[in-house]
């Protein structure tokens, strides 16, 4: 599906309800997979978990999670502990090409049994479920935080809890935190010290556990685009937030004020985006390596802003959805930009281009859901067109019904 976006200069209604966040919910299910008296509200609409959803109450032996990488990693702890449970995980060809091995290795120090169907390292896997007795094991800290996040989930189901330690430096922490915090809030004992994490043994309880995932502050990011782009004196208002948020990526709050967007929390837990001034800055510095889902977001704002940025702790967005500082290079690039990448970092050069009255450009979004939402707010300066707009069910379904709420005019081609 190919959608033609402009918009209209004006918003029809400055209040967007966001879903629940697709990284609470994940987690919060595999919790209640574990201990069925956990409740759970205002869950995800997304795919990834919806998809996580049905792996969990269908007992097949062959489980397709398509796209969803935090499926993959999450299921696969998961299912490793599921006694005489045997089960086939795979997905999409390119979650086929998403390393998994130190995940793997991982589990199989505490004595799961895992092989590969396919190539060594990376999925689809034979995962046959056992005891896991074993509860120490080491991990590097610059993966991705799902991995760890993943053995966290499962350590209190252990028989002797988990003991993890995190070797180097650690990338995504809030994201470890967040499962730390939600361990906690449904009544296990985990600590996270240094690099070290203990999640202690819990057996199930009768104690009913009511939870409500907050908004996805990822899905707001692009609303904090949006404002950024607009006219000084812009307001919009987005619920439901708060401001001791779990998810490391509510920084997007703190970031876009040098980019002129100032954020009030408000009472009854909604948020109000406001663009106050022009931007702060001609040349945008910051380290994402606890943020890294919203790098996509800010490269294409300063972009839209006609200033440059320089964005680094990006290491592990080359093995997402797809290589996302190549794909944010060529499609920054198709406009005018001009983008240099490294291993972990991104640099956009100040421009002068005018992105008025331009030819509408076409972005490829390589099924990656945020290259498409992080590419739309640009219809507040120019007309263009999303290739396989689609993809945006993975985290965020009605994304598109909700800029057209707002005064975004969606055209299907």
């Amino acid at each position: 599906m190919k959608l033609n976006l402009s918009f209209t200069g004006k918003f029809r209604t400055n209040f967007i309800k966001i879903s629940g966040s697709k990284s609470e919910s994940n987690r919060l299910l595999i919790l209640r997979a574990l201990n069925p008296n956990l409740y759970i509200h205002n869950l995800s609409d997304s795919d990834d978990t919806q998809l996580l959803q049905k792996a969990l109450e269908n007992n097949q032996n062959i489980i397709d999670i398509h796209h969803a990488g935090t499926a993959m990693r999450f299921l696969t702890a998961y299912f490793a502990t599921q006694q005489g449970h045997s089960v086939s995980l795979t997905g999409s060809t390119r979650m086929k090409e998403r390393p998994i091995a130190i995940l793997v290795e991982a589990l199989q120090q505490l004595g799961a049994d895992i092989q590969y169907l396919e190539k060594t390292g990376y999925p689809p896997l034979k995962i046959n479920g056992k005891k896991l007795t074993k509860n120490k094991i080491s991990i590097p800290a610059n993966v991705s935080s799902q991995y760890i996040s993943a053995l966290m989930l499962i350590g209190a189901t252990l028989p002797s809890g988990i003991e993890i330690t995190l070797k180097g430096s650690i990338t995504s922490r809030p994201y470890i935190q967040m499962s730390l915090a939600l361990l906690q809030k449904t009544g296990i004992e985990a600590t996270f010290t240094e690099n070290n994490i203990v999640i202690k043994p819990s057996l199930q309880t009768t104690k009913r556990i009511s939870l409500t995932v907050e908004s996805d502050w990822s899905s707001a990011s692009y609303y904090y685009s949006i404002v950024a782009l607009s006219e000084i004196g812009t307001k919009l208002t987005l619920s439901s937030f708060i401001e001791n948020s779990l998810q490391g990526d509510k920084v997007v709050a703190e970031i876009y004020k040098d980019l002129g967007v100032q954020t009030t929390f408000n009472s009854d837990e909604s948020i109000t985006l406001e663009k106050i001034s022009t931007h702060q800055t001609v040349h945008l510095e910051k380290n994402l390596v606890e943020s890294p889902d919203i790098a996509q977001t800010i490269a294409v704002t300063c972009f839209g802003l006609g200033i440059g940025c320089t964005l680094t702790g990006l290491h592990t967005l080359k093995i997402k959805e797809t290589d996302r500082l190549l794909a944010l290079k060529t499609e920054l690039e198709k406009l005018g930009g001009k983008v240099e990448i490294t291993d972990d970092a991104l640099t956009l050069e100040k421009h002068s281009i005018s992105l008025k009255n331009q030819e509408t450009k076409s972005i490829a979004t390589y099924q990656d859901h945020r290259m498409a939402m992080a590419f739309a707010p640009l219809a507040t300066k120019t007309d263009i067109r999303i290739e396989n707009a689609e993809v945006v069910s993975k985290s965020y379904p009605n994304f598109w019904e909700d800029l057209k709420s707002i005064g975004f005019q969606i055209n299907e081609i």
